[in-house]
């Protein structure tokens, strides 16, 4: 086994075993407090360039498989884990989590008390991290030059590089999805509603998006800071006023802002699979997926838009939509991933808007 150790960047040290690739890696350190589904974090581009510890103790119990994986690579930075299995079991499982880290050239580390790591990661917010099996102090001070999370436009490493369609879809609605990080369970759910799907890079134009014809469009999830994304909010201006409209999570807020609404970072973010919301609308209460850093303000939120659900945990915004036109966003992930299927209904929503 060889020692590894995770570095905060207020000087905290954690010391562990390396798993997965053994070369160093950077980013911002956030905790998950989902109880499965580590394919999918793993490959939710919503944590790209940010080091995952999930609060779970055991992970890679049921392997990894052909099927769970929500985007074309390994996202996250580094993978920080209490105990990984070694011996998964699992009918579908192909490999070990290790494996797959390592083909992927993703750093892990184990052994570590993530609980512990949670706890300070709560009590003083998130923090820029990194993953050696070398000297702390040096990692340590590699750490200091680098830019913060928040400085850098991470969609930009995620988005695709060209338009595609998304197969197996229906002759039914055509959606324009806007991928900001897009889950490739957001375009399974359009499909199996029969929507044939195309998706876009983040920096296309309102032009390029109404030159598909689209019945409807969706800016998807994704990393980072709102504030860098000026190309898509400007897209979302533009489309909000010809097509219905829906936002996820980063969508969301791209489309808020577009709305004249700001967007604020929060201490240590939502991120896990048992977030309670309630729907002012019917006053249900369900329990939603959630990987956000950054949440829209009430402050100064514009009067044409009505805030239609509220996070029982904080308060915070988690949708909204427009009082004239077909526009609906939420702050959750409807498509899960992990995460329960209580939210999947926002689908059916959407398909209302562009019947309506």
């Amino acid at each position: 086994m060889t020692a590894a150790y995770l570095v905060l960047s207020d000087g905290t040290v954690y010391q562990g075993y390396s798993f997965g690739a053994s070369t160093p890696s950077f980013g911002e350190v956030v905790f998950n407090t989902s109880m499965a589904g580590y394919q999918e974090m793993l490959t939710d581009p919503s944590y790209a360039g940010q080091i995952v510890v999930p609060t779970y103790p055991l992970q890679g119990n049921y392997g990894i498989n052909d099927d769970d994986v929500e985007s074309r690579r390994v996202q996250v930075a580094g993978f920080v884990v209490r105990e990984a299995s070694t011996t998964p079991s699992h009918f579908d499982s192909t490999r070990t989590l290790h494996d797959y880290l390592a083909s992927e050239g993703i750093a892990g580390i184990w052994g570590v008390d993530t609980r512990a790591v949670t706890r300070r990661i709560r009590s003083h917010g998130v923090m820029m991290g990194a993953l050696t099996t070398g000297d702390p102090q040096a990692a340590l001070a590699e750490l200091a030059a680098l830019p913060a999370y928040d400085a850098v436009n991470f969609v930009e490493r995620v988005t695709a590089a060209e338009p595609y369609a998304w197969p197996n879809g229906g002759d039914g609605k055509r959606v324009a999805v806007v991928d900001c990080g897009v889950k490739y369970n957001i375009l399974r759910l359009l499909a199996a509603r029969g929507c044939a799907v195309t998706v876009l890079p983040a920096t296309a134009s309102a032009d390029e998006v109404l030159a598909l014809e689209p019945e409807g469009v969706v800016f998807s999830p994704g990393p980072g800071d709102p504030v860098h994304n000026t190309v898509t909010v400007e897209t979302a201006a533009a489309i909000i006023e010809r097509v219905p409209t829906l936002g996820i999570c980063l969508g969301h807020q791209v489309v808020a802002r577009a709305l004249g609404a700001q967007t604020y970072k929060l201490k240590f973010g939502h991120r896990g699979a048992n977030h309670p919301v309630r729907d002012l609308e019917t006053g249900r209460v369900t329990i939603t997926a959630q990987n956000h850093g950054f949440a829209v303000s009430d402050d100064g939120l514009p009067p044409e838009l009505v805030v239609t659900h509220r996070n029982l945990n904080d308060g915070t915004i988690e949708g909204l939509r427009h009082r004239d036109r077909p526009v609906l966003t939420i702050q959750y992930h409807s498509e899960g991933s992990p995460g329960p299927r209580d939210n999947e209904y926002i689908f059916d929503r959407f398909l209302e808007l562009m019947r309506s």
